[in-house]
């Protein structure tokens, strides 16, 4: 169960169950936002990390994102999040002459230090909470201008936010291999990687010697095989994680792929890591 209340630039979030991915992974526009409880566990290729109560993040457009949001005991997870899209972001920089020195190349998704003044700026928008009809698109601008003016403060962050580039063609085997389990449109893959659709499909054929649907879900099926055989994860657990939509077509794609339900796989997965059991008898004994 959530709430969510938008206006133009501002998001007011509540979350009172764990979401896992409850949204699109691909940000289509820059923002800042606070966790006011709760906590989120960001997963990447390499880990995980959590962010806690109170963790303000800056997180940069065109990136893929896989988060759930955790609520802590009887208080709902909730955010305040600060669209800066490139519009906003453009108009700011044509008015008050403030350009990037280069192309951005930190991190995706960076902590801000909350100071004083960026807590203030963050408490003020705590009564919209209650009356979100309030928060008119004047003021939604106002504010979206006003946080834009607090990060500036740090004139590092002048990268991130006025670097108004699209993406650089990437190496797309090492691309794929790090973000296949995301769960979005090949147009969306191919705009990461700095290419057209066709050129991507093109790219791709070439590097991988087949198509991007079919190389996609047996890298899916393949992961899946290992995290329910060699970590004994559970597939619901899991399915969402390797961008599938729902578990019935996971399990579906499992078994046409390997030939073996997923609850078959998991009991013998199960079984090999009893102490005392060897796999190979007890698959015998339950064939």
């Amino acid at each position: 169960m959530y709430q969510a209340h938008k206006t133009r630039n501002v998001l007011l979030y509540t979350c009172h169950d764990e979401t896992p991915f409850g949204h699109d992974p691909f940000v289509y526009e820059s923002y800042i936002g606070i966790i006011m409880s709760g906590s989120a566990d960001h997963y990447m290729a390499d880990g995980v990390i959590t962010y806690p109560t109170g963790s303000l993040c800056l997180v940069k457009r065109n990136q893929l994102l896989k988060v759930v949001k955790k609520p802590d005991g009887q208080k709902p997870f909730a955010t305040i999040t600060v669209f800066l899209e490139q519009e906003t972001l453009k108009e700011y920089s044509a008015q008050h002459q403030v350009k990037a020195d280069g192309v951005y190349t930190g991190e995706p998704v960076s902590l801000v230090e909350n100071d004083a003044f960026l807590s203030g700026y963050f408490n003020s928008l705590l009564p919209y909470f209650e009356q979100p009809e309030k928060l008119t698109p004047i003021l939604a601008q106002a504010k979206t201008t006003e946080v834009i003016a607090l990060l500036l403060r740090n004139p590092a962050l002048k990268n991130f936010l006025f670097d108004f580039s699209e993406p650089h063609k990437l190496d797309l085997e090492a691309y794929m291999h790090r973000h296949f389990s995301y769960n979005v449109p090949l147009t969306q893959f191919a705009k990461l990687t700095g290419r057209s659709l066709s050129t991507f499909k093109r790219d791709f054929a070439r590097i991988f010697s087949t198509t991007p649907e079919k190389w996609l879900q047996k890298q899916r099926l393949e992961q899946a095989h290992f995290l329910v055989t060699q970590k004994n994860k559970r597939p619901s657990d899991i399915y969402l994680e390797l961008g599938f939509e729902t578990l019935s077509h996971f399990s579906y794609a499992f078994k046409k792929q390997f030939g073996q339900t997923l609850t078959a796989l998991q009991i013998l997965a199960r079984a090999k890591h009893l102490p005392g059991q060897s796999g190979p008898g007890l698959a015998t004994s339950l064939s």
